[in-house]
C-alpha cells in the first residue's frame, strides 16, 4: 500500500496576510504628522511587519475634503499594480485595533537610502554624470547647492506614477531602496486631487520624452480605466467620480504629449520640507 500523497502547505499571499491576518500594534512612528502604527500581522503561521494608519488618526486637510488618506493610499497601490511596476508595497483597507485604516507591508530600506545614491546636494551648476538636476537649495550661511537625484530608471518610473496619481508630497524620505534592488515608495495620502497638486523631488526628467515602457504602461492603464472595468470599479470605492475623471485626463495628457510633466507654475513644485 502506497503512502498517501503529501500536500504541500498553501502559500499565503501578501494580500491575504494583510487582509485576514491578526494585527498586533508594536509601537508608533513618532515622526509622522498623522497616526502611524508599527505592527506585526500573522495569518496561518505566516507573519510580517506592517504599517497601520487608522482613519481615526488622520488630520483633516482643507484641500482634500472627500474620502480619507487611507483610501488614497490604497488607490495609489492599485494604480502602481495596474501599471505593472510594483512601486508601492502591498496595501489594503481593513479594520484594525483602532478602526478602519490602511495596512501596508513594511519595507526595510537598504543602505542606499542613506548614502546619497538617490538624492544629493552638490556644489556647482551641473549635476554630473549619472545625476539629474532638480534645482538650487539654500543650505545656510548664504550658500546654495544643487539638488540632484539619480538618473535611475526606478526613479523615472516613479516620476511617471506620481504624475498619474497627482502626488502632492513626493519627498526623499518616501523612497525605500530594498536589499533586493527594488525601489518602493510610501506615503500616498495626498494624491488623486482633481486639481493639479504635483509636488515632487523627481523633476530631473521634466519635459523630456517618456521612455517607451512608460508609454506602453500608460496605454494599458488607459484601457484599464474604462467604465465598467475592474480597476474603475475598485477606484470608485476609494476616490470620487471627479477624481477618477481627472485621473483619466492626466493619463490621456501624458499620452498626448509623450513627455514627462513639467511644473505648472501655479503651485509650489517641490514639497517642504523636502525629506
Amino acid at each position: 500500500m502506497s503512502a498517501p500523497e503529501r500536500i504541500p502547505p498553501r502559500s499565503v499571499t501578501p494580500h491575504e496576510l494583510l487582509t485576514l491576518g491578526e494585527l498586533t500594534v508594536r509601537g508608533r512612528v513618532r515622526e509622522a504628522s498623522n497616526a502611524v502604527l508599527y505592527c506585526t500581522v500573522e495569518y496561518e503561521g505566516v507573519s510580517a511587519a506592517c504599517v497601520y494608519k487608522p482613519v481615526a488618526g488622520e488630520r483633516p486637510l482643507w484641500d482634500f475634503p472627500d474620502g480619507t488618506l487611507a483610501q488614497r493610499e490604497v488607490a495609489a497601490y492599485e494604480l502602481s499594480e495596474a501599471m505593472g511596476w510594483g512601486l508601492v508595497p502591498p496595501t489594503v483597507l481593513r479594520d484594525g485595533p483602532y478602526g478602519e485604516g490602511m495596512v501596508q507591508l513594511w519595507v526595510e530600506a537598504s543602505e542606499d537610502a542613506a548614502d546619497g545614491r538617490l538624492l544629493a546636494l552638490v556644489d556647482g551648476e551641473e549635476p554630473g554624470q549619472g545625476w539629474k538636476a532638480v534645482g538650487f537649495a539654500d543650505v545656510g550661511e548664504e550658500r546654495t547647492a544643487l539638488l540632484v537625484h539619480a538618473d535611475d530608471e526606478r526613479l523615472r518610473r516613479l516620476a511617471v506614477l506620481d504624475a498619474v496619481i497627482n502626488n502632492g508630497d513626493r519627498k526623499g524620505g518616501h523612497l525605500l531602496p530594498a536589499a533586493d534592488g527594488r525601489l518602493y515608495a510610501i506615503d500616498h495620502g495626498v494624491t488623486f486631487n482633481a486639481d493639479d497638486k504635483l509636488r515632487t523631488l523627481l523633476w530631473g526628467w521634466a519635459g523630456e520624452p517618456l521612455p517607451e515602457e512608460a508609454i506602453e504602461a500608460l496605454r494599458r492603464l488607459s484601457a484599464d480605466l474604462a467604465d465598467g472595468s475592474r480597476l474603475a470599479g475598485r477606484l470608485a470605492e476609494l476616490i470620487t467620480p471627479a477624481e477618477i475623471s481627472a485621473l483619466r485626463e492626466r493619463v490621456a495628457d501624458l499620452l498626448r504629449t509623450g513627455r514627462h510633466r513639467e511644473p505648472s507654475g501655479q503651485w509650489p513644485a517641490i514639497p517642504w520640507p523636502p525629506v
